[in-house]
């Protein structure tokens, strides 16, 4: 996959998630280093329960739960 398409799928997943754990994104470059980290994290999970998703909407799908999984983490750091 090449990097404009990492950037994107980046950006959507985490524009997706900051929607869904806190009502809104965060701006183009968080959303985006958000969304890729949480490509990383998603990919782990999924492979952890033995799940594939494949092609332009899996990745999406997988980025976006690595993503509201790393901001579920945040807030529980930020509330201790």
């Amino acid at each position: 996959m090449g990097l404009i398409a990492w950037l994107i799928i980046g950006g959507l997943a985490g524009w997706i998630a900051g929607n869904i754990m806190r009502g809104g994104g965060f701006g183009i470059l968080p959303n985006i280093g958000v969304g890729i980290v949480g490509a990383v994290i998603g990919g782990f999970l999924f492979r952890l329960l033995g799940l594939q998703a494949g092609g332009f909407i899996g990745s999406l799908v997988t980025a976006t739960v690595g993503a509201v999984v790393l901001l579920w983490i945040i807030s529980k750091i930020r509330q201790s």
